[in-house]
């Protein structure tokens, strides 16, 4: 069953939009992910993914966007990599592994890991601009106050937080959540996404 959506934020069509100068964007961990990890096809991605979000991001790179990210994707992206590494194993291997024994039983897996999470961190860090956040206490009590009218998940809510603490207003994106945040443009090939704007009249054309 499909998300029913309800649109707040402006959602622009990633594959008829040109990036401006002007730009500002935030890179969210996923498009991050398509762009940098080198079995992203391998493991799952949809061709759309792995096309128009790191053409998109390289144009706006080429153009002279803004390109921002935070530590908090790096984090989220070192989680993500172990996971989808350990699945690939257990498939291939027809094994089932927990987390922890993956981590600490196989040496020749961890530093295929390792190395893939370095790769990952010097890519993105290389094209981008770290957005400097202090997640202290008022930091974080700020970020969870969102839960009760943003619908996204626990690191979504700090990036949230973030972009409202730096003043930045675009996303490039694939996860449909940010769509539902007014005060926002997301940036997105995501079909769904953009079918459910289009119909609630917040697609916008630059």
């Amino acid at each position: 069953m499909k998300p029913t959506l309800t649109i707040k934020a402006e959602v622009i069509d990633i594959t008829k939009d040109t990036p401006l100068a002007g730009d500002n964007f935030l890179v969210d961990t996923n498009v991050w992910y398509w762009m940098t990890y080198s079995r992203a096809s391998v493991a799952g991605a949809q061709n759309y993914q792995v096309l128009h979000y790191p053409q998109y991001t390289s144009s706006a790179l080429s153009i002279g966007s803004s390109i921002f990210q935070s530590g908090l994707s790096l984090a989220e992206l070192s989680h993500v990599i172990e996971k989808v590494e350990r699945e690939m194993y257990e498939k291939s291997n027809a094994v089932k592994v927990s987390t922890k024994v993956f981590r600490h039983n196989y040496p020749a897996e961890r530093l295929k890991v390792s190395c893939e999470i370095e790769s990952m961190c010097r890519q993105v860090m290389s094209m981008s601009s770290s957005v400097e956040t202090l997640i202290d206490e008022k930091f974080s009590q700020t970020a969870m106050s969102r839960i009760s009218r943003d619908l996204v998940d626990g690191y979504d809510l700090f990036i949230l937080e973030t972009m409202s603490l730096k003043g930045l207003s675009q996303i490039i994106t694939d996860d449909g959540d940010f769509a539902t945040v007014s005060g926002i443009q997301v940036f997105t090939a995501n079909k769904n996404v953009i079918a459910a704007a289009s119909q609630q009249g917040k697609l916008i054309t630059r």
